[in-house]
């Protein structure tokens, strides 16, 4: 498996979402489970300080505007039951994107069910963590 796959494993994780489904755990899953998350947070992290020593691969669109035929696409191969981190492989984008993009047509619902969810990244604070967990 390669980093990026396994990143984008561990960030749905760590965000309260089944990788291979796309379903939100309920909130009694081990998944929810603050120490799980942190570790998770310091798994996702220690895989992107890796990656940062090797120019930046499997991603080429990531950030790119997606196209109609693009969004169509996306949409069926969800449809069809594939997983969100296949999804991001073939799309060449991140997860996050992936999901905020089936999000926008409806596919998945925010993961609190309200508003749109603030998913997590490696980088920077633990803001999002400390509002699932709550702690600061």
């Amino acid at each position: 498996m390669d980093d990026a796959k396994a990143q984008a494993l561990i960030a749905a994780l760590a965000n309260g979402v089944n990788p291979l489904t796309g379903e939100v755990f309920p909130a009694d899953s081990p998944y929810q489970a603050p120490d799980l998350i942190r570790a998770l947070y310091a798994a996702g992290r220690a895989l992107e300080a890796k990656s940062r020593t090797r120019p930046r691969i499997g991603q080429p669109n990531a950030g790119k505007q997606w196209s109609e035929e693009e969004e169509r696409s996306l949409l069926a191969e969800f449809d069809r039951g594939r997983a969100l981190a296949e999804l991001s492989q073939i799309h060449g984008r991140s997860l996050i994107g992936i999901q905020a993009r089936l999000e926008k047509h409806g596919r998945l619902q925010p993961a609190d069910g309200a508003a749109p969810r603030q998913s997590f990244r490696f980088s920077g604070s633990n803001r999002a963590l400390g509002a699932r967990s709550g702690t600061s």
